[in-house]
């Protein structure tokens, strides 16, 4: 069998630059070489594409990367592949044909569309949301108000950007004191892993809490606190989308933030949760319907709050391009579900080529 060249792409410009480079580790120890030649693709926090087998450890020991081989997309629907720097060959570049694109990129320039709409154009399969998908579900605004329009239960929230904030911080402030209370969420608007989110327990906290999150996004959404259970679902598909079993979070900190997710090995993850069967099959249904409404494709994790009192349920977020770490939820939900990490990884692959072969038939221009 002939391998196929599969393209990983890790790293990327947004805050969830090191979440991207560990999800990739774990992502390419388990990939059939027999099946897929890996080529390596890192792109720099500023933005620079890489090639190279040694590609990963340079990002992550943020080396110089002046020797390190530049790499381009060739956009080429007919040919699709990278373009590698080789200063050796009298061209100066090698071509290497690619047949599907795993990016595993969070968060902006990577989760949002961005990534995903540059695929497109080359004509490549690749897994995960297309563009629609991926920017609506990066934008926690459109994100919520998609599920409103579709009948999920989310919870009291407030949008607004920055010329908003500056030109009547004090109107909004009351407005979050008015309609939401505290605890509050403040949260950049685009972004993901907990990257820039503040708990805010008072109003002297709220100003501090937006012009951190405003370091992010031009667009801030503040959440009020539900005091509930942290529960997430994985889901996996395409237009007929599958759940997994749900788990349970209980943090080691406030609140779920970067360091309780990828670096405090105290949260307890309880895997899968015991819920009793209609709460689960509840949360399994909301999860496929939160996974339709986005529009999304092979993969995604939608995360709850689960009030414990009359165990009503609020959609919080649902995340395209969830964490793929050896300690994330998105693969350990479906290994507790009885697909294994590795097999996890080859569906979602086969997922990328058949979404790519249907889609392939359709008219984008009309017949001459």
């Amino acid at each position: 069998m002939k391998q196929k060249n599969l393209a990983i792409m890790f790293g990327g410009r947004s805050g969830e630059h090191v979440v991207s480079l560990r999800s990739a580790a774990s992502i390419m120890k388990v990939i059939d070489r027999e099946k897929y030649r890996i080529i390596p693709v890192g792109i720099t926090r500023e933005g620079t594409w890489l090639a190279g087998e040694n590609v990963w450890q340079i990002l992550w020991d943020q080396r110089s990367i002046a020797e390190t081989p530049r790499a381009t997309l060739l956009t080429d629907p007919s040919n699709p592949g990278l373009l590698i720097e080789q200063p050796q060959r009298a061209a100066g570049w090698e071509f290497v044909p690619l047949d599907l694109v795993f990016p595993v990129l969070h968060g902006p320039y990577g989760e949002d569309g961005t990534i995903q709409g540059l695929l497109e154009l080359a004509g490549l399969p690749y897994v995960g949301s297309g563009v629609l998908a991926s920017a609506a579900a990066m934008d926690k605004e459109v994100m919520k108000s998609l599920f409103e329009k579709y009948g999920l239960p989310v919870g009291p929230y407030l949008a607004f950007n920055r010329w908003e904030w500056r030109n009547d911080a004090h109107k909004l402030s009351r407005q979050v004191e008015r309609d939401l209370g505290f605890p509050c969420f403040v949260k950049p608007a685009n972004l993901g892993s907990s990257v820039g989110i503040t708990r805010v327990v008072a109003a002297d906290g709220l100003a501090a809490a937006v012009e951190e999150a405003l370091l992010y996004d031009d667009k801030v959404v503040i959440e009020a606190s539900i005091s509930g259970r942290e529960i997430e679902c994985s889901v996996l598909g395409d237009l007929e989308p599958e759940a997994s079993r749900p788990g349970e979070i209980i943090p080691c900190n406030e609140f779920y933030d970067y360091q309780a997710k990828y670096i405090d090995d105290r949260t307890e993850l309880i895997i899968p949760v015991e819920l009793g069967d209609s709460l689960e099959q509840k949360i399994k249904d909301l999860a496929c319907r939160a996974f339709k409404a986005v529009g999304a494709s092979g993969l995604a994790r939608v995360d709850f709050f689960v009030e414990p009192e009359n165990d009503q349920v609020f959609i919080n977020e649902i995340n395209t391009m969830p964490g793929f770490t050896s300690i994330s939820m998105y693969p350990k939900l479906w290994e507790a579900s009885g697909i294994s990490y590795s097999l996890l990884v080859s569906r979602l692959l086969e997922l990328a080529e058949q979404r790519f072969q249907r889609r392939s038939t359709l008219l984008f221009l009309p017949p001459e």
